[in-house]
């Protein structure tokens, strides 16, 4: 009955993935009939401005919304489990917002210098930045016991990173200053086929590192004591979790920009719909839903006002904030039950 269960609901999330990748794709401000888009994709002769729409603009733009979108719900899910609270995540800790002050220092100081950043100097800058952001978080974790005061200083965090970038982006070149500040928003919207590569490479190399360390989170789950009595070094453990978990959400920051809620949103989702939280099932699980629902969000992001384009975190928070709203509600109730 649960490997039904699971099955379907694989089903129910690659089916979605594969309607949305393929929605975003057709349409747009011009809309493209899917027949064209199948042609252009097998390389068929078709209309050249159709074919330049769905190879250069949309198809690049979709598969980096499905993978940073995942990337940034597994991202979401170590969190969640190295706290040990389902309301920890990369935006909410403030570790986004770190990872967009050090990438929006070195973008504003090449823009200056007209210097051609490239896409590894960018993940490796967000990389610094989700660090240094962890590490205070995690310094707040030794000093404050209760978790919500925990998620209140990385608010704090995220408040102070966001104001010395929007300080920082006030001071760019007027020419790169609109490009600047979309990305600082939250946006999938000019990625190519170069950054596609880089970022699939990275984010899936970290995901098959986190589905390799399904066992010990199985462990770790059960509480510290329970995996250290399995043999488990909690120490080097806790630290692959936060290397792996900024590493993810740095490469989202680095061509996205940050990203809000879904880090959060899409583990409880997941959960809710698998009814297990068993890291074997939801590691891809989580991968799959974050695909998905960023897929439907940057949809709605491109056409709601089109041509007008929504920064993706405006649409992710209207989905994503009343879910992390029912998880601190349920949570209250379940402590005085």
């Amino acid at each position: 009955m649960k490997r039904s269960r699971y099955g379907i609901a694989f089903l129910i999330l690659t089916i979605l993935v594969l309607v949305f990748l393929a929605v975003n794709v057709c349409a747009g401000s011009v809309n493209i009939p899917f027949s064209d888009v199948l042609r252009v994709l097998g390389g068929k002769e078709t209309d050249a401005v159709s074919a330049d729409i769905v190879m250069q603009i949309r198809f690049p733009r979709a598969l980096a919304a499905a993978i940073l979108g995942g990337g940034l719900a597994l991202s979401g899910y170590l969190l969640q489990t190295f706290f040990h609270n389902p309301i920890a995540g990369p935006f909410i800790l403030g570790i986004s917002s770190g990872a967009k002050l050090i990438v929006a220092l070195i973008m504003v100081a090449a823009l200056g210098r007209a210097v051609q950043v490239s896409s590894m100097v960018m993940i490796m800058a967000a990389f610094a930045g989700a660090m240094i952001s962890m590490s205070f978080v995690l310094l707040m974790s030794r000093v404050i016991d209760q978790m919500s005061m925990l998620i209140v200083s990385g608010v704090m965090i995220g408040y102070i990173c966001t104001a010395i970038t929007d300080f920082v982006v006030t001071f760019a070149d007027d020419a790169d200053i609109v490009n600047l500040h979309n990305w600082s928003k939250g946006s999938f919207s000019g990625i190519s086929w170069e950054n596609v590569g880089i970022m699939a490479v990275i984010i899936f190399a970290a995901s098959f590192c986190v589905f390799l360390m399904s066992k010990p989170i199985s462990a770790y789950q059960m509480g510290e004591s329970y995996a250290r009595n399995m043999g488990l070094n909690i120490r080097l453990f806790r630290a692959l979790l936060v290397l792996l978990s900024s590493i993810l959400s740095a490469c989202v920051t680095a061509f996205a920009g940050p990203v809000s809620f879904v880090g959060i949103a899409v583990p409880h989702l997941v959960k809710s719909l698998f009814k297990t939280s068993k890291p074997i099932l939801m590691i891809p699980a989580c991968f799959l839903g974050g695909a998905a629902f960023c897929l439907f969000c940057d949809l709605l992001a491109r056409v709601l006002f089109a041509p007008t384009e929504l920064s993706i975190s405006t649409v992710t928070a209207v989905f994503g904030a009343p879910v992390v709203i029912f998880i601190m509600v349920h949570r209250k109730k379940e402590k005085m039950g």
